[in-house]
């Protein structure tokens, strides 16, 4: 018999050779019918394979996030298998789950179209239709490779060949008379696979990544749990089209990026000046909360870069330049002795520390809050590169706080406090936190690690904030923070970051002098507040779908006059307006004004002011707020009032409260 214990912690007995769906069928029927698959000592098992001795058993059903991943890889076994019924020449490759969903990479002379995603989808359809037992077989690698070859699969004999050690078996699935090799699990049969899944699009892949080998065509999928969480996903795909900050950027006139510059932003008017707004903004933040700010080098010599171990670590992300110095004759210019190399630095952090080190420190001038908009610049792969989400220049609100072992947690405390301010000014108050801990390899010693990792929780608790443990997944040089937040569509971005580090102070001989008047090495920690102001500013244009909270609008005021009597009113007001500290423009042109107020509210300008003859004659304004349909009539005065107050930035509003 078989003793098996399931998650209330309950036991039963089962005859051996007893499978997980045999322990579903004696729980419930309703259990046995949602089954997938179950979770074996902790191991995902297909339902049907028998348990091999007494075990702790779960069932996957698809309310679990590890059934909506059974699901995703079925799906792409069923477009695998749909693709070669109806496209017998085509080799399959690989298909592996990804977030959302799938894809399956296919070699076939001919190429996909998306016009053969409704066909490949009723195919796939059919198959789940036909309720094909999904079988797993044991193989030994010499068959497997021969079977392969047999059918003309070159690409899975060649990953059988190069990944399976000599003796060692495989296993391989079937769906009636198709088959793959997977290691599993999988579903009981593709009739318990749920029609909601769908096609999206194709693309280009090399075998294995790598450009020398063939290119294979790429067939992404999404597939989930029912219908309902279909639609609602595509749903979600069609907000995030709509506010896609690159369409956004070039509708909105606030940036554009071109060939001859890979990875770096050409910011226009409009988008520069929102950088202004949110750089005087976290500048007033920084100010208050006691920071120093800085300004140091782009270009530094290597051997800063191989003290603090980011020559061997992150070379390869680094733009390298030779430091060559004009010779004494007519050759060309040779590399100086003194400094062969030099690089962009990808980060603010060793610079910091040769301000730290600048002069002598004593422990009553700790902390030191040392900030700096620093420009940095990493080699970012091109495929890698995405808008303002992914670049290779960017601007950091980067800050190293320097401090002694007993100020970390108030140091952490301070520094959440700010942070949750900051988000909710932008309505960014949906934040989960992360503590990541001691990673296998790392620097410094246990005792150091407990105290960093215990001060990180305590501040989190002080704060009452909920966190969760990321167990392993803190730096080399010590634990860290990680902050997820949630936009207006569901999306989750990591934003910000607070490191704590032992090894760089280390590593770049940090120090000040002690109440025992001795030397040590402070503690450093890394913190940013947006992270880089491009990936902050792709957030916020699309959190806000490009409708900008008024403090921050480029224009936040259009005076567009009904006729050219009103011309010369329309300067007043607006000289008026940009008296009270708003950023506004004028629209004399002579065109209707139901075309105007229809062109500046494609442009998301937060207050249209219309202004006619009767409108100049009585020095009023008629405001039309971006998003609706009526309008309120407003003396010129009252108007600049009210506008300036609505247009001060959130953190001065609470100065003056």
């Amino acid at each position: 018999m078989i003793n098996v214990t399931l998650p209330d912690g309950s036991q039963r007995q089962y005859e051996d050779g007893a499978s997980p769906a045999d322990v579903a069928e004696s729980i419930s029927k309703s259990l046995a019918k949602a089954a997938l698959a179950a979770k074996v000592n902790g191991e995902l098992y297909d339902l049907n394979r028998p348990l091999e001795g007494d075990a702790e058993v779960a069932i996957v059903t698809a309310r679990d996030e590890e059934g909506l991943e059974l699901i995703r890889h079925d799906a792409a076994h069923v477009l695998a298998q749909a693709v070669q019924e109806l496209y017998p020449d085509t080799q399959v490759t690989i298909g592996p789950v990804i977030d959302d969903g799938f894809y399956y990479d296919f070699a076939r002379e001919e190429p996909f179209s998306t016009e053969d995603f409704e066909r490949i989808e009723k195919k796939m359809e059919e198959i789940v239709d036909k309720d094909y037992p999904i079988i797993r077989e044991v193989w030994s690698k010499d068959d497997a490779i021969e079977t392969f070859k047999k059918i003309g699969e070159d690409y899975k004999a060649q990953i059988i060949d190069d990944i399976i050690p000599p003796g060692e078996p495989i296993t391989v699935y079937k769906q009636g008379d198709w088959f793959d090799l997977c290691r599993g699990p999988h579903l009981p049969s593709t009739g318990k696979l749920p029609k909601a899944f769908k096609l999206m699009k194709l693309a280009g892949a090399y075998w294995r990544g790598d450009h020398r080998n063939e290119m294979l065509q790429r067939m992404y999928g999404t597939a989930w749990a029912n219908e309902k969480d279909l639609k609602a996903h595509l749903l979600r795909l069609e907000e995030a089209e709509k506010r896609d900050h690159r369409k956004l950027g070039q509708q909105l006139d606030l940036f554009h990026f071109q060939q001859e510059a890979q990875g770096s932003v050409f910011w226009h008017p409009n988008g520069y000046m929102i950088w202004r707004q949110l750089e005087a903004y976290i500048r007033r933040q920084q100010d208050e909360d006691g920071y120093v700010e800085v300004k140091t080098p782009q270009l530094l010599d290597s051997v800063f870069w191989q003290r603090s171990g980011h020559w061997d670590k992150f070379r390869e992300n680094m733009f390298i330049v030779p430091d060559e110095i004009p010779s004494t004759d007519d050759d060309a210019p040779v590399l100086s002795g003194e400094a062969e190399l030099m690089a962009l630095k990808p980060m603010n952090c060793p610079a910091h520390v040769q301000i730290f080190k600048h002069d002598q420190r004593s422990y009553r001038d700790l902390p030191i809050r040392m900030a700096e908009f620093g420009c940095c610049h990493r080699n970012e792969a091109h495929g890698a590169l995405h808008g303002l989400m992914r670049v290779r220049q960017m601007t950091q609100d980067d800050a190293h706080i320097f401090c002694r072992e007993d100020q970390i947690a108030d140091e952490t405390l301070r520094f959440l406090k700010l942070f949750e301010r900051v988000y909710n000014d932008f309505g960014l108050s949906e934040i989960s936190y992360k503590l990541a801990t001691r990673p296998e390899v790392r620097g410094g010693t246990d005792e150091n690690w407990d105290r960093a990792e215990k001060a990180l929780a305590d501040a989190l608790t002080e704060a009452g904030l909920e966190f969760e443990y990321a167990e392993g997944e803190g730096a080399f040089y010590g634990p860290k923070l990680e902050f997820h937040l949630t936009d207006a569509i569901g999306r989750t971005w990591q934003c910000g970051t607070f490191q704590l580090d032992y090894v760089l102070p280390e590593r770049l001989d940090a120090e000040y002098t002690g109440s025992d008047g001795a030397k040590h090495r402070p503690v450093m920690l890394h913190r940013a507040v947006f992270g880089t102001f491009e990936r902050f500013m792709g957030i916020l244009i699309e959190n806000y779908a490009g409708a900008f909270p008024m403090w921050l609008a480029p224009v936040q005021v259009i005076v567009a006059t009904i006729t050219s009597d009103a011309d010369g009113y329309a300067e007043k007001a607006a000289q008026r307006l940009r008296k009270a500290g708003l950023r506004v423009e004028v629209d004399t042109r002579n065109e209707k004004i139901n075309y105007k107020v229809r062109e500046h509210s494609l442009q998301k300008v937060p207050v249209i002011a219309v202004v006619g003859q009767r409108e100049a004659e009585e020095g009023t304004l008629a405001l039309r707020r971006f998003g609706s349909k009526g309008q309120e009539i407003l003396g010129l005065e009252e108007t600049a009032e009210k506008l300036s107050d609505e247009a001060t930035a959130p953190d001065l509003k609470r100065a003056k409260a």
